[in-house]
């Protein structure tokens, strides 16, 4: 390629930031957040990258660093963190986040929009930052690459297993919400990438969409040079030997508070406080077996954690057992189990410190996606135990540094432990292998030159490459994204209705514009009827199609959903009660369930004396929240509050940075009045209904004598519309 790229990276969930990751706080500050991290840092260096952002969700709560509050965090020369609010600004979990995504994608877009930069390539990690870049690739026409880190299906068939219910776990999890969010992602992206093969066989394995997709295997790396061997010190600086140092001396200093004999072989665990991760089984295995004790100390480094508490029912549950455990076996003098750990300077050392005590690490998870920590503890010179379910397997093939078992058995836990602590032999023979053959296969360097030429072959010719892109080359997103002006009018009356002449020179005339000008429209009418009427007169199709009376947004000729405008209005919405209510007023009329939609209420209602006060007066006083629109003499629709052809307009302004005043609107009826009042340059077509008669000619809002599309173009050039936009 001759072009620079701009990727843009979306991880929501957690605590993420550029330095001193807290890794281990609860179940969503996982090995996600260092890899995202440490991948973005590498390909902002690499020649083919022009710039790496990384979104994630800005979180303003007093509990959490102001660290997470930074809307955008400069992290190098080419990669930022870039925050966005959805949800509030206090943290919540990731399950809780679901309701919350198409907010995120709305804030995007017009980060994008005041940024003027489209990206080449969106990557979503986990399923909640993978809708929300799959939206985005859709909405732009850019590649849309995947990584799941972990999937739905697997966890289901596996709480399952440990007795949980499928109603308990789509309450505290939305696990079929994800595993469906899953499965249409797998539909659409153009390439998922993933660190072993097994991940692709046995998990991907299991949906239905997974011959959809193409897959490859690209390991994650480790940042050498903080995970150097034990044996030597390497320091690019005064100031980071000094912290080195002084990590060391914190880290031995906690443990001797715990250690009796603190010269023992340490065995050190270091993993998030999760079922999974069985550190009850370890624990056991251990207190089972005093040869092992007799041996070798225990530490176990289980997150971060100040309350055990205040802590999630998981959590609480993980650390409650160990704690439990360590008394029934009397580990005292034997297990540490700190309550905190600096990831960004500790953790390195405390492999060193295991190592150089001629240690093991071990990870016994029952499941295990990758196994991050086992590259950084082999990369320091550390032997490893380690289960055999999925990544390890493959960091063993290449590394060779220690031993496999199956973490259900805690006799062979503690055999594999014991056998590596009293053969030095083998010690430094597994030593040697796992500092290597880590720097050989596993660097972030090599991750990135792998990711670079994956996404490369994304842009060749689809008859040449198996990764075509699926995405379109001239997307909505594009078009809108380089437009400042906009005219948007109804139809019925509006557009149609007057001389066929009028129409095609207002057609000619939008056509030759196009470049500045966006085209839409915003009607009553549903949107199969809207889209049946333009292509019946032969008008080409809107950028932007406001329906239903401003319930429904749809973007060009694929008509792109706009789910965030779904969601925003939805707020407050309470359609059956409602309907309940206006029941006994004799007057209205229910219009056919086929004009009927989710967020609007549809009755006809003859002229008369008092009865719009009326139904406000019923649905005011039940406290409803609503949107009530009169048009024609006939017609009463009941929206959402936040719905309405005028706010549909306003949030158009908001969400694609085109002002208010750069947009041209026109109509004929009350259910355009309030797309006509406020600050759009307002065009009322000679042939008005009434219900506008009380509108008055001003700055904002123009009266035309000409009919119909006749008095669009007069409106055109009483506000020198066309030749604002080009200037």
């Amino acid at each position: 390629m001759t072009q620079t790229l701009y990727i843009q990276m979306f991880s929501i969930h957690g605590l993420l930031r550029g330095q001193n990751l807290e890794l281990g706080y609860d179940a969503d500050t996982g090995g996600q957040i260092k890899y995202v991290v440490e991948l973005c840092r590498t390909l902002a260096k690499h020649p083919m990258v022009g710039k790496v952002d990384l979104f994630t969700r800005l979180i303003s709560d007093k509990a959490f660093s102001s660290d997470y509050e930074k809307e955008v965090e400069q992290v190098s020369d080419r990669f930022r963190i870039v925050r966005i609010q959805c949800g509030g600004r206090k943290y919540i979990r990731k399950e809780l986040l679901w309701p919350h995504l198409d907010e995120f994608v709305d804030k995007t877009i017009k980060f994008i929009q005041q940024e003027k930069d489209v990206p080449h390539i969106v990557h979503g990690h986990y399923p909640d930052a993978g809708y929300v870049a799959m939206e985005l690739s859709q909405f732009f026409g850019v590649p849309f690459v995947y990584t799941g880190h972990s999937l739905g299906r697997s966890k289901k068939a596996r709480l399952l297993g440990e007795g949980m219910s499928e109603r308990e776990m789509e309450r505290m999890l939305k696990i079929n919400h994800r595993i469906d969010t899953e499965e249409t992602i797998l539909k659409y992206t153009d390439l998922v990438i993933t660190s072993t093969t097994q991940e692709i066989e046995g998990q991907y394995g299991q949906y239905r969409n997974r011959t959809l997709s193409t897959y490859r295997v690209i390991p994650p790396g480790i940042g050498i040079d903080k995970f150097y061997p034990h044996t030597h010190d390497t320091f690019e600086s005064v100031e980071d030997k000094e912290e080195a140092l002084f990590a060391k001396s914190s880290l031995k200093q906690e443990l001797n508070r715990f250690f009796q004999h603190p010269d023992k072989p340490m065995i050190l665990a270091l993993c998030r406080p999760d079922k999974r991760k069985n550190i009850e089984g370890l624990v056991r295995s251990f207190g089972k077996d005093t040869e092992l004790q007799a041996m070798a100390n225990l530490a176990v480094f289980a997150g971060i954690r100040k309350d055990i508490s205040d802590m999630e029912d998981n959590e609480r549950e993980v650390l409650t057992r160990m704690l439990l455990l360590m008394d029934k076996y009397n580990l005292y003098g034997k297990m540490a189990i700190p309550k905190k750990h600096d990831f960004e300077h500790e953790v390195p050392e405390l492999y060193r410190i295991a190592a150089s005590l001629n240690g093991v690490f071990i990870n016994p998870a029952l499941t295990e996606p990758f196994g991050l920590t086992l590259l950084e503890a082999q990369a320091c010179g550390l032997p490893i135990v380690a289960t055999r379910d999925g990544g390890p397997q493959d960091i063993m093939a290449n590394c060779s540094g220690g031993i496999l078992i199956d973490p259900k058995d805690d006799t062979a836990i503690a055999q594999a432990l014991k056998k590596i602590i009293v053969d030095r032999d083998l010690w430094n023979q597994y030593s040697k292998n796992g500092i290597i053959n880590t720097r050989k296969h596993y660097t972030w360097e090599s991750h990135a030159a792998t990711y670079m030429d994956t996404i490369n072959r994304l842009y060749e010719d689809n008859e040449k490459s198996s990764l075509a892109v699926r995405t379109p080359k001239h997307s909505i997103g594009h078009r809108l994204s380089s437009l400042d002006h906009m005219i948007i009018t109804d139809i019925d009356n509006t557009l149609l209705g007057g001389e066929p002449a009028d129409v095609r020179k207002l057609v000619r005339l939008l056509d030759t514009h196009r470049d500045r000008i966006g085209f839409g429209v915003a009607t009553g009418r549903n949107l199969d009827s809207a889209v049946a009427v333009l292509k019946k007169h032969k008008i080409p199709d809107p950028d932007i199609i406001i329906s239903d009376v401003g319930i429904q947004i749809n973007y060009g000729k694929d008509l792109h959903h706009d789910k965030g405008w779904e969601t925003h209005i939805s707020k407050g919405w309470k359609p059956e009660p409602m309907r309940q209510r206006l029941e006994d007023i004799p007057f209205i009329t229910p219009q056919k369930d086929a004009n009927q939609a989710p967020y609007k209420l549809s009755y006809y209602m003859e002229p008369g004396k008092d009865r719009l006060p009326k139904i406000h007066h019923v649905l005011t006083k039940n406290r409803f929240l609503y949107t009530l629109i009169y048009s024609h003499e006939r017609y009463l629709d009941i929206l959402p509050f936040r719905a309405s052809k005028g706010k549909a307009i306003r949030y158009l302004s908001y969400k694609w940075e085109i002002p208010l005043h750069h947009f041209m609107v026109c109509g004929d009826s009350g259910n355009d009045e309030e797309m006509i009042k406020g600050d759009p340059k307002a065009v009322i077509v000679g042939n008005y209904s009434c219900e506008l008669s009380h509108l008055r000619p001003g700055r904002t809002i123009y009266f035309a004598n000409a009919p119909y599309a006749a008095g669009i173009l007069e409106g055109l050039s009483h506000y020198d519309f066309i030749e604002t936009a080009q200037r």
